[in-house]
């Protein structure tokens, strides 16, 4: 599938929340949604009231509302509960104030912008992998990557990359469990599941829901 950019979209209008309308080729926005400079593959929806800045969602994910993602590789199936944060700002701790002065200059009329301090943030993208899930209000902190599969818990921030297929939980974010023994996730790994196409999702959808029965007719 091929993914669609989405130069800068601002939608005001739409009244429909998450989950009431087919899903389809061409992603869904609900009310109050800003995107700028991004990426959306196919049978994807971004929740109300969210913005994602030169962010990437990719096939069949979604974010449920109320979300600020920002400098984001975003995989395939990924399911973003509400009012996570992803890629935050900061703030300047080394120098004489925190405030944003500093380097939104534009704002005060004192010149130009601190462009080397926002492209510290851009050097900086999250990367989340296929299937994971991130519970209510999570953050997730600039530099770090959830691995496919892994699961973090509501209110968690994460500071440290989440190995594929764990449970992490709290503040900070530390991992408490895998979800499934080693030999499973290699065998997922080796499946790549996610990868199929939209008629072969449809054909083995009923397969999806064993894991056991599912690595063995479709392992190698």
């Amino acid at each position: 599938m091929t993914l669609l950019h989405i130069a800068q979209h601002i939608e005001g209008d739409h009244n429909a929340t998450l989950a009431t309308q087919p899903l389809g080729e061409k992603p869904v926005f609900h009310r109050g949604v800003l995107i700028k400079d991004c990426y959306f593959g196919e049978w994807t929806e971004v929740g109300a009231n969210s913005w994602l800045v030169e962010t990437t969602l990719d096939d069949y994910s979604y974010t449920a509302g109320d979300n600020q993602i920002i400098y984001t590789q975003i995989g395939k199936f990924s399911n973003i509960a509400s009012h996570v944060r992803i890629n935050p700002g900061n703030h300047p701790m080394e120098r004489v104030t925190l405030h944003h002065i500093t380097y939104r200059r534009k704002l005060y009329g004192f010149g130009e912008d601190d462009a080397d301090f926002f492209d510290w943030r851009r050097s900086h993208q999250c990367a989340i992998g296929h299937d994971t899930w991130l519970g209510h209000n999570v953050i997730v902190m600039p530099g770090v990557k959830v691995g496919t599969g892994a699961v973090v818990g509501s209110g968690a921030v994460v500071t440290k990359d989440v190995a594929p297929y764990t449970i992490a939980v709290g503040v900070p974010a530390k991992p408490i469990r895998k979800r499934f023994s080693d030999r499973i996730i290699e065998k997922l790994f080796e499946i790549a599941w996610w990868d199929w196409n939209h008629e072969t999702l449809k054909e083995r959808l009923d397969d999806l829901n064993h894991v056991e029965q599912f690595i063995e007719k479709y392992g190698s």
